[in-house]
């Protein structure tokens, strides 16, 4: 096998705003369940939080969470404060708003502009912080979103949060946004079999935005994780390197640009030593393409690429 460089800033860092990151990050989705979106049995408490502390050691200063990651024991924002409050100076917390589940973990109807501060309010609960490093407003299929974004923006002004990002975007939901505010970051699903994402890679490049990809591993799994069989080339790619196919995938992710920033989410302390070393994994230019020719073919299914 090869080895790696266990640290999760030999990828680089990117700045959100004034805040500076390595740009191999840690989700906390997966650390409160093991079925999609945490109905399945709720994961061991003690070792969510030794895999929480565990990615601070590798270096991880950029963890993404949510009010709304909870299962029947279990949430995120409670295991990130029991496992690192008080929190180091330079750890940067990104939540995100929009999505509402009541106690019993039903999906209801998304907020209103006016509920978003009680939900901002209730991650300041739970990761027990006087303010927020960043808040993703989470689109779910809205058009126009000036109307949350605007609300959010008063409470940055108040004080409670420092940095505005969008997740589940397209580019014009962007421009809207920078009408009002700054946006620091854009989390979206993205990876080598995920269809699209490519216009807003660029368009966040063109504007320096961090672009930030979930479900980087899971692929077409989703929240269910990496449940399904894994594509020839990949494992092409990890077995010339003497490494994971989810390491291929990460290491791809974040070839794709310096403002790229990856989040994979783990409850398994192996796991989570396995995708901090992918951040030093180079890929050949010719598993670069190879792998591209995957996602190509993934995009373009009745035929090559127009490459005009």
């Amino acid at each position: 096998m090869t080895s790696h460089p266990l640290v999760a800033d030999a990828a680089g860092t990117w700045l959100l705003g004034d805040l500076e990151v390595n740009r191999m990050g840690f989700g906390a989705m997966r650390l409160t369940g093991s079925a999609a979106f945490h109905q399945g049995t709720p994961s061991d408490r003690g070792q969510a939080i030794g895999v929480i502390r565990r990615a601070v050691e590798l270096g991880i200063n950029h963890i993404d969470t949510a009010a709304f990651y909870f299962s029947r024991l279990r949430s995120a924002n409670e295991l990130i404060n029991s496992a690192l409050a008080p929190y180091a100076d330079d750890l940067v917390i990104v939540t995100k708003v929009g999505p509402a589940r009541d106690a019993d973990g039903e999906w209801g109807t998304p907020a209103r502009p006016d509920q978003l501060r009680g939900q901002v309010e209730e991650n300041l609960r739970q990761l027990g912080r006087d303010h927020l490093d960043v808040v993703n407003l989470r689109l779910m299929g809205q058009d126009s979103i000036s109307e949350h974004f605007g609300a959010l923006a008063e409470l940055r002004g108040a004080g409670l949060i420092r940095h505005l990002g969008i997740s589940g975007a397209r580019p014009e939901h962007v421009a809207q946004a920078q009408e009002i505010a700054p946006v620091v970051c854009v989390q979206n699903r993205f990876g080598i079999d995920a269809p699209g994402g490519d216009e807003m890679l660029r368009a966040c490049a063109a504007r320096g935005i961090a672009f930030v990809p979930f479900f980087a591993i899971a692929g077409e799994g989703r929240e269910a994780g990496a449940v399904r069989a894994e594509h020839d080339q990949v494992h092409t790619v990890a077995r010339a390197h003497g490494v994971s196919p989810a390491q291929v995938r990460l290491a791809w992710i974040l070839r794709q640009g310096d403002h790229v920033l990856a989040i994979p989410g783990t409850g398994n302390p192996e796991h989570l030593v396995d995708n901090v070393a992918a951040g030093a994994l180079v890929l050949t230019d010719e598993e670069r393409r190879l792998l591209d020719s995957l996602r190509d073919r993934r995009l373009h299914p009745d035929g090559p690429a127009n490459t005009c």
